[in-house]
């Protein structure tokens, strides 16, 4: 059974899943600590929610920044119930093309952003006894794909952490969430959430072939998932991992069966290295 008033922080509140979720949630009579890296772009829901949200300035790369507003979004609620870390981007780009400031810059959003936001919000969670935090990871955490590859790893990256602070922080009766989306139709493939890396000719007809690829594939209605993510925070043992759509389960099994089957192949001569 939902307990009533939940309170929420979001990162990344201002488009995509962020945005979805955070309305959500709102509609349905929680409150939201919702936070965005320019204010006027969520400000305006306080004229339609009034005092169930509040509107924050966030840049998850900041984290002196983090710990006040999370101290902030705590005091005025009294309490945070979960903590949902969304804001992210994609790096495109090969490998051999994304220089390191990008690649850093994406790990700087991707994983120590939302790590910052974790351990400002633990020690108040701990203090409360409870709490939920929230991941929006990827499919891309357990397959890859090229041209992302460097997104794929943030999101590899963001798994394993989730999946240890999940059993570091159980014995404090805090429980840790890795959503899991496929293949949505978001504003996560606009401009805003894509940073092109300098490109090499060699690779144009490539990358050309996989975004026509990404431009045909299969995209679910980002509106049909507030009520799953629902079913999940209300949940009494919610899952450490939560797929969102209907295609994830099956890619997921396919590329771990060729795993196994390669390295079941080469076990003999892996078991011979043991010494």
């Amino acid at each position: 059974m939902k307990e009533k008033n939940k309170v929420w922080f979001i990162t990344g509140a201002s488009r995509g899943f962020g945005k979805i979720w955070t309305e959500a949630a709102l509609e349905r009579g929680d409150k939201v600590a919702a936070t965005a890296r320019k204010l006027e772009s969520i400000i305006h829901l306080k004229d339609k929610y009034g005092d169930s949200v509040l509107p924050l300035e966030l840049d998850v790369t900041k984290p002196e920044q983090v710990k006040d507003v999370i101290q902030k979004a705590h005091e005025h609620f009294g309490k945070l119930d979960i903590v949902l870390n969304n804001a992210g981007y994609s790096l495109v780009g090969t490998i051999e093309e994304a220089s390191t400031d990008e690649i850093r810059a994406q790990y700087e959003t991707n994983i120590l952003g939302p790590v910052t936001v974790i351990q400002a919000a633990l020690p108040l969670l701990r203090r409360q006894g409870f709490g939920h935090i929230l991941g929006t990871s990827s499919n891309v955490g357990h397959i890859t794909f090229p041209v992302i590859g460097y997104y794929c790893s943030s999101k590899w990256a963001f798994e394993a952490i989730h999946e240890s602070l999940a059993a570091e922080i159980k014995q404090f009766g805090i429980k840790v969430t890795i959503i899991e989306p496929g293949a949505y139709a978001t504003e996560f493939g606009s401009q805003e959430s894509l940073k092109f890396a300098s490109t090499l000719d060699v690779y144009d007809n490539f990358k050309a072939e996989f975004i026509k690829g990404l431009q045909t594939m299969e995209r679910g209605n980002p509106q049909a998932t507030s009520q799953a993510l629902f079913k999940v925070i209300d949940s009494e043992n919610p899952p450490l991992r939560f797929n969102l759509g209907s295609n994830n389960l099956t890619s997921t099994k396919s590329v771990y069966s060729e795993r196994i089957a390669e390295w079941e192949k080469w076990d003999e001569i892996s078991v011979s290295a043991q010494g």
